[in-house]
Order: structure tokens, then C-alpha cells, then sequence
């Protein structure tokens, strides 16, 4: 009997089949084809290896499942884990140890309403390369806006939109500690216009914006 072939797609070359396999729209089918066979579970990972933005949002994903593809994505620049995920501070400790997370330009935690300071703060605190940051529609303090102003010596553009319990005392450590800040945004906040004044009394080329113009800035553009 002659022997039985395998099929076209365990034929490809191991780079394209990771090519392919990086194609697909959704993680859980990702994690469905790494464990069809070892081949593929080495091709899923070097997809994952290669890629430079990983983005979750709307995707229901929890704790390990994102710090697992976190890790797996070494050469990762642009994390987007906003809204959707069923990320919590447990999750954040877990994939702060990643090794991209220093190498990171652009993190996005928009509308994680699991999160807190514990969390943010531990990775904030290995994002020194961050360039970008969302913390938006989340309940951090002052105490997560205080890593940014210890560790982001780099950052251009901050939205901290509706961040009731941030206080001007936190926005001002940011302003004063990250020169190369361009763009932040403070809409929906309990701070008064008079605190707005003052941080551009810091620095008079910051520009302050309103939500829906800073989610359409260039500088929020990440190459």
C-alpha cells in the first residue's frame, strides 16, 4: 500500500506556515492551531516571535492566556490590551515579566476596570522604552501616574480620560519628570481648568485635548 502523504499545509516551509498562521484574526483560533502538532504549536510561536503589535481589544481574553501570548511575542513594541479583556492586576504582574516589556513604545489599558494601581505600577515600572500610554475609563491614583514620572523618561502622549481619582498633584509629576511629552488628555476629570493652566505653565508646548481629538493625533501613531 502506498504510503499516505501528508497534507498540503504540513508540506509548507516552517517560515510560511508561521506566516500563515499569524493571518488569523482571532487568539483562541491561534491557540486552537498550536495544538493540532508540535509543528504547528513552533510555528504559532514563531508567528507570535515575530509580530510587533498584539492587540486585544474586544476579545474576552483572562490573566494567562494574555501573559502567555505576551511572553511568546519577544520583539513585541505595541500592546493593546483595552477594553473587552478580562484582564486584572494578577494578569499585569504576570506578563510584566515578559521580555519585550522593557522594549515597549505604546501600551494601551483603556477601560480595564479589573485593574488598579498594584498592577499598573509593577509594569509601568519595566516600561522604561514607552513612548505612549492609554490608562483611560480605569480607576488608577495618583500612585500609577507616579511610575509613569519615575520610569518613562521617553513618553510623548498620555490619556488618562476619566480618571476620577487622579489630582493635578499626579498630572504635574508627569509634566515635570517627561520632557519629551507632547499630548495629554484630560477630559472627564475632577480636575479644575485652573490645574490645566498651571501644566502648561510647566511646559508651554504641551497640548491638552479632549478624547475624540487625541484618539486622531499623529502622535499616538506608532511606527
Amino acid at each position: 500500500m502506498a504510503k499516505e502523504e501528508a497534507p498540503h499545509v504540513e508540506r509548507l516551509p516552517a517560515d510560511l506556515l508561521a506566516h500563515v498562521l499569524s493571518l488569523l484574526p482571532s487568539f483562541h483560533d491561534l491557540a486552537m492551531a498550536g495544538g493540532v502538532s508540535q509543528r504547528w504549536h513552533q510555528a504559532v510561536g514563531r508567528s507570535l516571535s515575530s509580530r510587533r503589535r498584539l492587540s486585544f481589544a474586544g476579545q474576552r481574553t483572562g490573566d494567562d492566556f494574555t501573559a502567555r501570548l505576551v511572553r511568546a511575542a519577544v520583539n513585541l513594541r505595541d500592546l493593546d490590551i483595552c477594553w473587552g479583556c478580562q484582564i486584572t492586576d494578577q494578569g499585569l504582574l504576570k506578563l510584566s515579566s515578559a521580555t519585550c516589556v522593557p522594549n515597549l513604545t505604546s501600551i494601551s489599558l483603556w477601560g480595564l476596570a479589573r485593574i488598579t494601581d498594584k498592577g499598573v505600577v509593577h509594569l509601568i515600572s519595566r516600561a522604561r522604552s514607552l513612548q505612549h500610554l492609554n490608562i483611560g475609563g480605569t480607576f488608577i491614583t495618583d500612585e500609577s501616574l507616579y511610575a509613569v514620572a519615575n520610569s518613562c523618561a521617553n513618553l510623548k502622549s498620555i490619556i488618562v480620560w476619566s480618571c476620577r481619582h487622579v489630582t493635578e498633584a499626579g498630572l504635574v509629576a508627569v509634566v515635570r519628570r517627561c520632557p519629551e511629552l507632547e499630548c495629554i488628555n484630560v477630559g472627564g476629570m475632577r480636575v479644575s481648568p485652573e490645574s490645566f493652566a498651571g501644566l502648561v505653565s510647566i511646559s508651554p508646548s504641551l497640548r491638552i485635548r479632549s478624547i475624540p481629538q487625541i484618539l486622531n493625533a499623529d502622535v499616538l501613531q506608532v511606527s
